[in-house]
């Protein structure tokens, strides 16, 4: 009676499963950088841009497909960051909502565009090492 010993280590990712996570980190680029004139404008095409929310469905389409992989880890870091820039948007929308608020809210989405590209950035980087996003 064999029993294989169970191991945490993460399972070998195929080279398709790289493709598509670099694919989805394009994707994700092209939507925020269709904004580039302004960090403000980086998030909101980040979320609205067809090539994201292309992403996003993707990441959720095939997460089962790497889960064990380093790759897991991209995917949970590529939902986040669409999902918390959802968030800030929101934020900054509903600050808008008073008069007062108007100033906050245009360095909340200033603040959240810049996070967006560096959360791109740092993850295509952590890719190209063949290393996880940390938890």
């Amino acid at each position: 009676m064999d029993i294989e010993p169970q191991s945490d280590a993460p399972s070998a990712a195929t080279e398709g499963q790289v493709t598509l996570t670099y694919l989805i980190y394009g994707l994700h680029a092209l939507s925020a950088l269709s904004g580039i004139l302004s960090p403000a404008f980086v998030v909101t095409a980040f979320l609205t841009g067809w090539p994201s929310i292309i992403a996003v469905i993707i990441n959720y389409v095939k997460r089962g497909e790497v889960r064990g992989t380093y790759l897991e880890s991209h995917f949970r870091w590529q939902i986040r960051t669409f999902w918390f820039a959802l968030l800030w948007v929101l934020v900054a929308s509903l600050l808008v909502l008073t008069f007062f608020g108007i100033p906050f809210a245009i360095v909340v989405a200033w603040v959240a565009g810049l996070w967006v590209l560096y959360r791109i950035v740092r993850g295509l980087l952590r890719l190209l090492d063949g290393k996880p996003m940390p938890q």
